[in-house]
């Protein structure tokens, strides 16, 4: 069993570009808590900025993803790859939907609780594990194919001009995605936690404040309340929206 927990905030925006799914529920406002068996998807999908009707495209692509459903049988990239044709589809049949996008990161687990992730973007898996924090994602950005050629340092991400660069991903006309999909090494161990998030908290909030935060005797979504408190304490000009999964038995 897996108790899952998700909150999404729009921030100081006007609109919630942000998603979320767990098991079967996706919403993109508020927050949700539930106990989940396996096997059940879990993902944050955020609707890439400047491009039209983003709050559509992240919702609409967490529910098609959802209806896909998953199981032992399930073909992950295919079903990824389906959505992505689903997207650009719907944005082409309508010029006020024109290319919309979205990213999208998370996991499946199968019925013997093997984990599989699975990311298109910028937004971030991370396992936290006797008290700290590992990135399991890799951002498919500009920013993280100059580091990987040493061109910057990690500590130059957050400031740099072409931070917001990201490769295609679901939905767009253009190009097809690159679909990262690995089954996560060493699985989950009892007591530790994957988080999933969107780039208005990984952007913000660093990595000894998460592992700060989630060290905490509260509940868990006064955890994940307090990572969006913190996103826009630190200027978060974004969306926000985070999940926790913790493996309970």
């Amino acid at each position: 069993m897996y108790y899952c927990c998700g909150v999404t905030e729009k921030g100081i925006m006007p609109h919630n570009e942000d998603a979320l799914l767990i098991n079967g529920s996706v919403i993109d406002s508020g927050s949700s808590e539930l106990t989940a068996e396996a096997p059940f998807l879990a993902a944050v999908s955020d609707g890439v900025s400047g491009e039209r009707s983003g709050e559509l495209a992240s919702r609409m692509c967490l529910e098609m993803l959802r209806d896909k459903g998953f199981s032992d049988i399930s073909d992950l990239e295919s079903d990824l790859m389906a959505v992505h044709r689903g997207l650009a589809e719907y944005s082409e049949s309508d010029p006020e939907m024109h290319n919309m996008q979205a990213t999208v990161c998370g996991v499946a687990v199968d019925a013997d609780n093997r984990i599989f992730t699975f990311n298109v973007g910028d937004s971030r898996l991370y396992r936290f594990r006797g008290g700290r924090i590992k990135q399991i994602s890799r951002d498919q950005s500009l920013v993280q194919l100059l580091i990987d050629e040493g061109a910057i340092t990690t500590e130059e991400r957050r400031t740099h001009v072409h931070r917001n660069i990201i490769f295609p991903v679901l939905g767009n006309v253009k190009s097809a995605p690159q679909i990262d999909i690995t089954e996560l090494a060493g699985g989950m161990e009892y007591g530790d936690l994957l988080l999933l998030c969107t780039d208005g908290l990984s952007d913000y909030v660093s990595v000894l404040d998460i592992e700060e935060i989630l060290e905490m005797p509260k509940s868990m979504k006064t955890r994940l309340h307090l990572l969006v408190d913190k996103a826009l304490e630190s200027g978060s000009k974004d969306n926000i929206t985070v999940i926790a999964i913790v493996y309970t038995e």
